[in-house]
């Protein structure tokens, strides 16, 4: 058998860990796009594991066959996306995987905060919406009984991890949307400022499912692969259900365990 090191395509797929591509030409998606794609694909697959290093530049402009410049304009696409981490003088890197923990005093905040991240978060809306039927059940309440939602997008250093719609009981909370206004995207202050300053996860569901086109691009995600979701109850000190929440996570970037 000849060895390894006296094979170009061998040495070109140990290093890469993938095989050439042949990517689209005149096909109407610019070059760098289809390479983004495919590299977002790999690496939401787990082909890259986290903190491992990419593929330099010559070796994934070799794969694709095309120049460094193109190879280049994809991989900031991929950092500006978090998906990947460039540290110059060392490589390219497989940005590491955000550790969602859900535990009985669930907060996004402190979360993120404790993996050296800056956490953020931005409310993009707040209505008024009747209970459907999940959301009812959760707060005991009857359907079609208004609530208010909260659609807030959370970020870790500036760049999307969740996106989730808070469900509040609209008579129990008649001053929530106030609240909210002048929480800087965060649900505890608002809650706080509402009469509650402490409350704890009851119950939390895990699925996964592929994203809505709304959620692909808040989250800044492919269409095309799976995102996962938790429904979730949280109650007062009393034990009341105060809030049911829908939360939306990017797998690339989230995986969620439990601790209770």
């Amino acid at each position: 058998m000849t060895p390894a090191r006296n094979d170009p395509a061998a040495r070109q797929r140990s290093a890469g860990n993938v095989a050439a591509v042949t990517i689209a030409r005149g096909a109407g998606v610019a070059l760098w796009r289809q390479i983004e794609a495919i590299l977002a694909s790999e690496l939401a697959s787990g082909a890259f594991k986290p903190g491992q290093r990419l593929p330099t530049e010559q070796q994934l402009s070799a794969r694709f066959r095309v120049n460094r410049h193109t190879v280049r304009r994809a991989m900031e696409e991929l950092a500006r996306r978090g998906l990947i981490r460039i540290e110059h003088g060392r490589g390219t890197f497989a940005a590491a995987v955000i550790d969602y923990r859900l535990t009985p005093r669930t907060r996004f905040s402190e979360i993120i905060a404790r993996q050296n991240r800056e956490p953020t978060g931005r409310i993009l809306r707040v209505s008024e919406v009747p209970a459907d039927h999940a959301a009812a059940k959760a707060l005991g309440v009857r359907r079609g009984v208004l609530l208010w939602r909260v659609d807030r997008l959370g970020c870790a250093d500036g760049r999307p991890v969740s996106f989730t719609q808070h469900h509040f009981p609209r008579r129990r909370f008649p001053g929530l949307p106030d609240a909210v206004s002048v929480s800087c995207g965060s649900i505890t202050r608002a809650l706080a400022a509402c009469g509650v300053t402490e409350y704890f996860r009851r119950s939390s569901r895990i699925s996964a499912r592929l994203p809505s086109a709304e959620e692909a691009e808040l989250l800044d995600h492919l269409p095309n692969h799976a995102v996962l979701v938790t429904e979730a109850v949280n109650v007062d000190v009393d034990g009341v259900p105060i809030e049911y929440g829908v939360g939306v996570y990017p797998a690339s970037r989230v995986q969620i365990s439990v601790e209770f």
